[in-house]
């Protein structure tokens, strides 16, 4: 297994792209399509297809930490990740009708608004849940637009999530848990969908699976032991204007 320059930047990256994200409850798909289009490498049969399934990887790692600590709201988070899951093959098919110019600009557009909600909301309490029936329409439909984004632009859709289940009423920390379970499914859905287009190297792919799994179980060790909820809001929100205001100022 022949390493090079570009797979150890690649690994060193997603490791700590993993490990702060995971604190989000995200996969880090927001970060790894950029850091993969920076390090050259193909947009739609590279870059989409490895971030989907280092998303998919990093989720399902937090996850499985945030489920041991009970962190996670399985009845809240089932009907998004089952409309998640059927939804992600629709966004991946549609990628092939969009120019590569246009998936960025869409990706740069829906990260700064979530960042924007996200210091928007950083200093308020966590109102009540709506009632039964409306979470459930709510997490059926934000599951499918999250499905259909994510496997569209190759980032998972976890900076919709997280920050429609704050405004619904959850702890932060159980948003970010049960963002991470949702995510999990849209995640693996969408990178089945792009496999069989996709031309993965398998010493990067192998050496950022490494560094993805190791990332996400400090960060996620992290968020849920010594994390305060402000200030993720608040991290997270500058985390995401940075990244759109970097993906613009690289498109225009």
């Amino acid at each position: 297994m022949e390493l090079t320059s570009l797979h150890l930047t690649a690994t060193t990256l997603v490791f700590l792209v993993a490990l702060v994200f995971s604190m989000l409850g995200l996969g880090g798909g927001m970060l790894y399509v950029p850091l993969f289009k920076w390090l050259e490498l193909p947009l739609k049969t590279v870059a989409i297809p490895l971030s989907l399934l280092l998303n998919g990887v990093t989720t399902l790692s937090a996850f499985l930490r945030y489920w041991r600590e009970g962190l996670v709201d399985f009845r809240g988070g089932l009907p998004a990740a089952a409309a998640a899951t059927l939804a992600a093959p629709l966004g991946a098919w549609s990628m092939g009708y969009v120019p590569r110019d246009a998936l960025l600009i869409i990706f740069a557009v829906f990260t700064a608004l979530a960042g924007a909600y996200s210091l928007k909301q950083s200093g308020q309490e966590a109102s009540a849940p709506p009632p039964p029936g409306r979470r459930l329409a709510i997490g059926l439909g934000l599951g499918a637009f999250e499905g259909f984004l994510g496997a569209l632009l190759g980032v998972g859709g976890g900076f919709i999530v997280a920050p429609v289940l704050m405004a619904l009423g959850f702890p932060t920390k159980r948003a970010v848990a049960t963002t991470s379970f949702i995510v999990t499914f849209a995640s693996v859905s969408g990178f089945a969908a792009h496999a069989a287009a996709g031309r993965l190297d398998v010493t990067l792919t192998v050496l950022t699976l490494t560094a993805a799994i190791a990332g996400s179980q400090l960060g996620s060790w992290l968020m849920a032991r010594r994390a305060k909820p402000a200030w993720v809001k608040r991290f997270y929100g500058v985390l995401l204007l940075l990244v759109a205001i970097k993906l613009v100022w690289d498109l225009f």
